[in-house]
């Protein structure tokens, strides 16, 4: 008997705990987070971890941003959660923890510590995380861990990861210290940047069409408003 969940049964599961109708523009992103982290927690060489976690919160939080009514935000973040099985405080507190980490190191330092050229003796949690995935081979890479790694560096160094040259460096050092494809994560990070940049863009239109239907409403109104007052007579 297959107990396997399925993709369908994870959709059923977050739509049963956040029951409010999600914006238009924003469903595709929860759906496709949706669907990504129910692959993963499915897959039999998946395991949890820290970077993983940071690459969660960062993707929802940035692509969620602007996202009304924003006490929703919360109740869709912790469905999503639920709905894989997983529990979103600990992916919350274990993003704080490792935003602390790289804002509080020399870039370089970070760089080589994930590269697992110089170990660090910061975090002894992350620490084993990092040797355990450098030490498996069957280490199931996903294009969430790669931006909770891309997030630590922009952290730890926001004009390093605007620099072409600076970031494939370190990514470089990343991947080959970690065992990583480095063409596979240079390509799902670019996506990533180009994503955002096209969520970004599509607010900003969005908020231009907002804008303009309240103006036509307001001469709407305002004309239904002055047609409505009876023309003033002379005895």
């Amino acid at each position: 008997m297959n107990n396997v969940r399925t993709v369908s049964d994870t959709k059923r599961t977050f739509y049963s705990l956040h029951t409010r109708p999600i914006n238009t523009i924003y469903r595709r992103v929860v759906e496709e987070l949706m669907v990504e982290m129910h692959l993963l927690s499915v897959n039999v060489d998946f395991s949890y971890n820290s970077i993983y976690a940071l690459g969660v919160v960062t993707t929802f939080d940035r692509f969620m941003q602007g996202y009304q009514p924003q006490e929703d935000q919360q109740s869709i973040f912790n469905a999503l959660c639920h709905a894989v099985e997983q529990d979103p405080q600990r992916y919350r507190q274990e993003a704080v923890k490792l935003k602390a980490i790289a804002e509080s190191l020399p870039v370089q330092d970070l760089v080589s510590w994930l590269g697992q050229k110089t170990p660090l003796d910061r975090d002894p949690d992350l620490q084993s995380q990092l040797q355990a995935i450098a030490h498996n081979p069957s280490f199931k890479y996903s294009r969430l861990f790669a931006i909770g790694l891309f997030s630590l560096l922009e952290l730890a160094d926001p004009e390093l990861v605007k620099d072409d040259k600076q970031r494939a460096d370190a990514l470089s050092a990343i991947a080959t210290g970690l065992h990583l494809s480095e063409e596979k994560l240079s390509k799902d990070l670019e996506l990533y940047r180009s994503n955002l940049d096209k969520m970004a863009q599509a607010l900003i239109v969005m908020a231009d069409i907002l804008s303009a239907d309240r103006k036509k409403r307001d001469q709407r109104q305002q004309a239904s408003a002055t047609s409505a007052v009876p023309p003033s007579t002379n005895e």
